[in-house]
């Protein structure tokens, strides 16, 4: 299982040599690709070579680049042709409806119940409230449940008057942590044959990345625990140090139900569970994460 994640931060030249990515600044770094999940280009004085991405489609790496707000514009996909991908597009376009909406409301109980779980851990009033909202939820969360529960909690965790639109440490935090989140989980996506276009819930024909914005949204609490915990900046900014330390949130432990396992292994463990429902399978078959904290995942040697 891949689980390093590399940011790059200042200038720096990457080539392709052999099995290994050559990150050339004032020394030369090497890192197997196989050992490599996610890049991250956070500068705008770095280039690559072409054996650089064929290596990242080879390797199944995600390549996000940044804009000019150093938070990700775009993200660079494997294409991995899968043995049996119409077989998995027709699957895709052929779930039942109800099977679909079950799912949906699967994914939304498991989310409000981390969001929960990140209100017990900071130490925040309102927690039996959201698992309240998450005993209700119903099929196709009809009642909107998820924008209930949504709209109390980030008031509970970051303080009256605060929302999401707002220009600050907090939403820049957020935001960053749930792109490279979503581009980690296309990439599982489209390794399994999935088509990361055919949402269960999201639907808009101008997102490319429907699947990836149904499947992460039980993981995002992660992220919010860990804005929560960080302290802003004195000039409310996101630093380079933050970011690294948002991208690191992929080998953070989280709960799954075969045991506990980094955040990269549970997308793995999440999106073959969701290939199981559309291989004909019920929503009882989601493997779905729980929120257990921020310790950092330990190899067993």
């Amino acid at each position: 299982m891949v689980w390093r994640s590399v940011v790059i931060s200042r200038p720096a030249k990457l080539r392709r040599e052999q099995f290994r990515l050559a990150v050339e600044q004032e020394q030369t770094a090497f890192v197997p690709f196989e050992d490599i999940a996610v890049i991250v280009l956070n500068h705008r004085e770095i280039t690559l070579t072409h054996p650089v991405l064929s290596a990242c489609g080879e390797y199944g790496i995600s390549l996000f680049a940044t804009g000019d707000t150093h938070h990700p514009s775009g993200v660079f996909l494997p294409f991995l042709p899968h043995s049996r991908a119409t077989r998995w597009l027709r699957l895709q376009l052929d779930l039942p409806r109800p099977v679909a909406k079950q799912a949906w409301a699967s994914i939304i109980r498991k989310k409000i119940g981390n969001q929960a779980a990140c209100l017990r851990l900071v130490g925040r009033d309102g927690a039996d409230r959201l698992d309240s909202y998450a005993r209700r939820v119903r099929s196709g969360d009809a009642g909107n449940l998820e924008g209930q529960a949504a709209a109390f909690y980030f008031v509970q965790l970051f303080g009256k008057g605060f929302h999401r639109e707002q220009a600050r440490f907090a939403n820049a935090a957020l935001d960053y942590g749930y792109a490279i989140l979503r581009g980690t989980i296309a990439r599982g996506l489209v390794a399994h044959g999935l088509l990361p276009t055919l949402g269960l819930f999201h639907a808009s024909e101008q997102n490319a990345f429907n699947l990836a914005d149904d499947v992460i949204e039980p993981f995002r609490p992660l992220v919010d625990l860990f804005v929560t915990k960080m302290m802003p900046q004195p000039d409310d900014e996101l630093h380079p140090e933050n970011k690294v330390a948002l991208v690191g949130l992929l080998n953070t432990d989280i709960g799954m139900p075969r045991g506990k396992m980094s955040v990269l292994s549970a997308i793995e463990h999440t999106i073959e569970s969701l290939a199981r429902v559309y291989d004909g399978g019920s929503d009882t078959l989601l493997e779905l994460p729980t929120l257990i904290g921020l310790e950092q995942h330990r190899l067993e040697c």
